[in-house]
């Protein structure tokens, strides 16, 4: 097989309608990427599609039928893209290709004119739809069950994460006291889920979507992205249409700290099966860092008081 997967794509396609109908010798396919599943661009006839190949190990801790829904669900309210094919029990996801449109990045969030303003809109959309997924993505819930999927695992977790985890049952408590109604959210906005054709921001990779406080995927987009105070204020008030209550802003700082509190158990359990795609204990060690630093903070005190007290 070769390293990068062409070959296997190219055999999987004989078991996908409708793409095992396209002549051989018509199709190019190219690898896209991926951090943990592994993408390519299958383009024939003038069409041209996205095929997702799961990740090994992957099967651990994504539900692919979930994932199916919140991806048909995505697209129905105009927020993902077509999806064209899903085999939750291969793992294999085939949507339609978005052509003029970039991969976004830290980088192209910072360079392309009003994009945190496009997320912004892209997340007001998915939120106030109608669409509802299989999923109820619940932060401490899914801490629960990595801690114990990384128990079965050779690797230490950072030191001081269990006192910061006894930490965050203030914040717990503040979140439960005045919940938001949940929202259809994607859950894991990382840049790259992110396809900006100019006018809008498309959203893709539905893996950990769910019912969730809809604060929560600005605060990981925050994150992730890296925004500085200005980008964050566009996306904030881009989603808003003007200033967020005092305990909305608090939710979305909050989550900028949950979020990396999780994701490091996720980069760990990527660490311990062996995923190359990057260092992933130096991703787990770096995001409990920030975690750390922001919950430490003077500020964070204050907004978690703004959320205990509601609006």
């Amino acid at each position: 097989m070769a390293e990068d997967g062409i070959e296997q794509a190219r055999a999987s396609l004989r078991s996908i309608e409708p793409l095992a109908a396209l002549e051989p010798e018509t199709v190019e396919i190219s690898r896209l990427g991926g951090l943990t599943n592994q993408v390519f661009k299958i383009a024939a006839g003038g069409q041209a599609w996205c095929l997702r190949l799961p990740g090994e190990g992957t099967e651990e801790y994504i539900d692919r039928a979930v994932e199916a829904v919140a991806a048909r669900e995505a697209a129905r309210v105009g927020v993902g893209p077509e999806v064209v094919h899903a085999d939750p029990a291969r793992g294999i996801l085939v949507t339609r290709y978005i052509g003029d449109a970039v991969t976004m990045t830290p980088n192209l969030f910072r360079s392309r004119p009003d994009a945190p303003a496009r997320a912004g809109r892209a997340f007001r959309a998915l939120h106030r739809s109608d669409a509802r997924f299989a999923f109820r993505f619940e932060l401490f819930a899914m801490i629960d069950d990595y801690l114990r999927l990384l128990g079965g695992k050779t690797v230490d977790l950072p030191q001081g994460y269990h006192d910061v985890l006894a930490e965050g049952e203030s914040v717990r408590r503040a979140l439960s006291a005045h919940p938001l109604p949940l929202a259809a959210c994607h859950c894991d906005p990382l840049c790259e889920n992110f396809l900006d054709d100019g006018v809008r921001m498309w959203i893709v990779d539905w893996e950990y979507a769910g019912m969730n406080d809809p604060m929560w995927d600005l605060g990981d987009l925050a994150i992730e992205a890296g925004f500085d105070g200005r980008q964050e204020e566009t996306m904030i008030e881009a989603y808003f249409g003007g200033e967020p209550r005092p305990d909305e802003r608090g939710r979305i700082v909050i989550y900028k700290a949950m979020c990396d509190l999780l994701w490091t158990l996720w980069g760990l359990i990527q660490h311990a099966n062996g995923n190359p795609a990057e260092d992933f204990l130096a991703y787990a060690n770096n995001r409990f860092r920030r975690c750390r630093t922001l919950m430490t903070s003077s500020d964070f005190a204050r907004h978690v008081q703004a959320v205990q007290r509601g609006a």
